[in-house]
């Protein structure tokens, strides 16, 4: 993620009109989602991976952006106008929490997630960059985390730091859903289940056991669950896995990476005989990293 890290991309965060030059206002929006105390009981007889709740259905970057663009075209249709805009959904060099908490939408917690007093943190974040002048909502400013640590304590791998910084080098979201190679084995001991992203920091938040739940259709449906069956995941081929995933935030992983976590949450589920078997026929995929991944698995069980 050194991209972050770039002259541009500083530059573009610092001015929005770096991207938008006639950017006058930017429209925050937040989008709930079912939130990570919504996931159902584990199966005990079948091994599960866990997802994380907002990539359970539709992906969210399909979804928000068709609901900005009816917003804008509201917006025009209201002021009887038309005006630049520009949207982004986790998509764009600007800094989302930070734009949230300045126009009230919550604040920024320990866990480093924006936390929102009535929806807590199961949040998505829109941003419209708009070239008309917009009145200021006035900043969240209070800190509501008090001295809660829950979060910081349940993180299996610590890295939800007490300045209120995250090390994404540790962090089993980024392990299992951006970091391309190999994971080292005392990380992979401590992804659990997880195979794409995490709520478990989400999950002892009292924030979100606290949310008053509307009822409101979601458009990002929950049909696949939050928890995938790892032995059948694991019979996925690329076509496969295109087909069930498409239009789903899990293809942000693609096959092999997704399988590489499929298999990490194997060994950590414990050995078995059917487990065994499946590792040895996912050995020769001829994806590097599956296999390569799957042999170190083997060799332990040998």
């Amino acid at each position: 993620m050194s991209y972050l890290a770039s002259e541009r991309s500083i530059l573009r965060r610092s001015n929005p009109r770096q991207i938008l030059n006639e950017c006058r206002s930017i429209l925050v929006l937040g989008y709930r989602y079912p939130t990570p105390t919504e996931h159902p009981l584990k199966s005990e007889s079948t091994p599960r991976g866990q997802i994380a709740a907002y990539a359970s259905g539709r992906d969210y970057h399909l979804v928000l952006p068709e609901m900005m663009e009816a917003l804008v075209q509201k917006l025009q249709t209201r002021l009887g106008k038309t005006f630049s805009y520009l949207y982004y959904t986790d998509t764009g060099p600007i800094l989302e929490r930070d734009l949230a908490q300045r126009a009230g939408l919550g604040w920024i917690g320990k866990n480093t997630c924006l936390i929102n007093p009535e929806y807590g943190s199961s949040l998505l974040l829109g941003e419209i960059l708009l070239g008309i002048e917009l009145e200021s909502d006035l900043p969240f400013e209070a800190d509501r985390c008090g001295s809660c640590t829950r979060c910081i304590q349940a993180c299996p791998t610590g890295c939800i730091l007490p300045d209120r910084t995250l090390d994404a080098r540790r962090c089993i979201s980024y392990l299992t859903i951006e970091h391309k190679g190999s994971i080292p084995d005392e990380l992979g001991a401590e992804l659990g289940d997880h195979i794409f992203g995490c709520d478990i920091c989400q999950q002892v938040c009292p924030w979100n056991e606290k949310i008053v739940r509307h009822a409101i259709p979601s458009r990002i449906d929950t049909e696949k669950g939050f928890s995938a069956n790892l032995l059948e995941e694991l019979k996925l081929d690329a076509q496969e896995f295109n087909r069930k995933y498409r239009d789903t935030a899990l293809m942000r992983t693609r096959r092999n990476r997704y399988l590489r976590n499929v298999i990490i949450a194997l060994e950590n589920s414990g050995y078995s005989d059917e487990k065994y078997e499946a590792l040895k026929k996912i050995r020769d995929d001829g994806n590097d990293l599956i296999s390569e991944q799957a042999n170190k698995v083997l060799k332990k069980w040998t």
